[in-house]
C-alpha cells in the first residue's frame, strides 16, 4: 500500500505485481499500458482508453518526491510507502528530520533564479533556486524547515557538484 499526494490531494495505491502496471487507485481498479518514449524521463502511457505524455521533469528519492508532466501540466507529487505511513499514524514522522547546515549543488550547472534571500525562513520542500543541467531546468528544494543564513552564488553563477550555494543556520 503506498500513499501519493499529488498537489496536496492524498491517493491510496496498491499495486498487484511489482511491474506496477496494474493495482488499484483510491479503491478503483487500474491497468497500465507504459512504454518509455525519447529517453527515459519521457514516456507514454494508457490508462482507462485514454492516452497521456508523462515526463519526470525532477526526481529525488531520498525525500521520495518527484515533478511530473503530464500533457503538459505540471504535478508534485510525493510517495510514502508503508512505513511512512504508519510512522504518520504514530506521530513520529519527523524524528527523521534532518539537521542541515548548507545546500550543495547535486551536479554541476548554472543558476538561473534564486527563489530566496538572507534571513527567509522555508519549510522542507520550499523551492530554492532553479539549476540548469544538461539543458534541464532543476528546481532544488529546500531538505528541511531552516532559515537561510547566506547564499554562496547569484544568479548566472557556474556551479559545479558539492560546491556550497546556499548555507542556514
Amino acid at each position: 500500500m503506498y500513499e501519493a499526494i499529488v498537489n496536496e490531494n492524498k491517493h491510496e495505491i496498491a499495486f498487484d505485481d511489482d511491474a506496477a502496471k496494474s493495482g488499484t487507485l483510491n479503491g478503483e481498479a487500474f491497468d497500465l499500458d507504459i512504454v518509455e518514449v525519447g529517453g527515459e524521463s519521457h514516456f507514454h502511457v494508457l490508462w482507462n482508453e485514454k492516452s497521456y505524455r508523462v515526463e519526470v521533469v525532477s526526481y529525488d528519492k531520498e525525500q521520495k518526491t518527484a515533478g511530473i508532466k503530464v500533457n503538459g501540466d505540471e504535478f508534485e507529487v510525493e510517495v510514502k510507502d508503508e512505513l511512512d505511513i504508519l510512522l504518520d499514524k504514530m506521530g513520529l514522522s519527523n524524528l527523521a528530520a534532518q539537521v542541515v547546515s548548507e545546500l550543495k549543488a547535486p551536479m554541476p550547472g548554472l543558476i538561473l533564479d534564486l527563489h530566496v534571500k538572507p534571513g527567509d525562513e522555508v519549510k522542507k520542500g520550499d523551492n530554492l533556486l532553479v539549476l540548469e543541467a544538461m539543458k534541464m531546468e532543476n528546481v532544488i528544494k529546500s531538505p528541511a524547515d531552516v532559515v537561510v543564513k547566506s547564499i554562496e552564488a547569484k544568479v548566472g553563477d557556474a556551479v559545479e557538484k558539492n560546491q556550497t550555494i546556499i548555507a542556514f543556520e
